[in-house]
């Protein structure tokens, strides 16, 4: 079992302290999420790559700052703030790859998550894109790595509705703003 990280957590119910053990594999995850947008790489890349359309694809998103570097440029970084609900969010994305049209890669830190997002566009028939994300979380903390390990498919159905936000909002103009 050397590749299970052991964690122990203490539960206090009804005066009870119950001892649970968990096994997290390696504080990672990692999945992949795929999409067809009916458009040519060149304009999918267009609306991706102008901060202004985050906010018509990205639920939440209540603003963005540029902190450091050439904005779109590698090691440039932009302060993402989010609000879900009651929850407030505040993400530190730091692009590692700009290769645009083909891939543009990156990584997103908050408090007790590193996730590095790997994104390849592919030209296919009739002139539409296949949008690759490949996404790898890195978690610390407690908290965070007993929410990865009780609802993986929390994160991965988060990123696939930004996918299907954005393909309305390049393909249709619905901006994720109108259904608020």
């Amino acid at each position: 079992m050397s590749h299970y990280k052991k964690m122990a957590v203490t539960n206090i119910f009804h005066g009870e302290s119950q001892l649970m053990v968990l096994y997290i594999q390696k504080e990672l995850m990692k999945y992949t999420c795929e999409m067809s947008i009916n458009l040519p790489r060149e304009e999918v890349i267009k609306k991706l790559d102008n901060p202004e359309n985050m906010k018509h694809w990205q639920r939440g998103l209540v603003g963005y700052e540029f902190l450091s570097g050439t904005p779109g440029s590698e090691g440039a970084k932009m302060k993402l703030e989010y609000k879900m609900g009651k929850r407030e969010m505040v993400l530190t994305e730091t692009i590692i790859k700009n290769k645009f049209p083909e891939e543009f890669h990156a990584t997103y830190d908050t408090k007790g998550v590193h996730n590095i997002q790997y994104n390849y566009f592919h030209p296919t028939e009739n002139n539409t894109t296949k949008w690759v994300s490949e996404a790898e979380f890195h978690f610390k903390g407690l908290g965070m790595k007993l929410m990865s390990w009780l609802m993986p498919s929390a994160f991965k159905k988060q990123s696939m509705t930004y996918l299907k936000d954005f393909k309305n909002f390049a393909e249709n103009g619905t901006s994720v703003l109108d259904s608020k």
